[in-house]
C-alpha cells in the first residue's frame, strides 16, 4: 500500500492528546478585541478540544496522528 499524505494545513492547526482527541487554537482574537467584553477574552484564552463530529473530519486528514 502507498502511503497516505497529511494534509500540510491541518498539522500546522492540530495537535493530538494522549487519549486520541484533538486540540486547536481559539478563534476570534485576531483582531476587534476592543469590542469583545474582558470576560470573553479570558474564556478565548489557549486551546480546547474539538467536538466528536469535527475530530472525525480532522483525523480523516492526518492518517498518522
Amino acid at each position: 500500500m502507498p502511503k497516505l499524505k497529511t494534509k500540510s494545513s491541518a498539522k500546522k492547526r492540530f495537535k493530538f492528546t494522549a487519549s486520541g482527541k484533538i486540540k486547536h487554537g481559539q478563534a476570534g482574537k485576531r483582531h476587534g478585541m476592543i469590542k469583545r467584553s474582558n470576560e470573553q477574552i479570558r474564556e478565548l484564552r489557549g486551546t480546547s478540544t474539538m467536538s466528536a463530529s469535527e475530530t472525525q473530519r480532522v483525523k480523516r486528514w492526518m492518517p498518522y496522528g
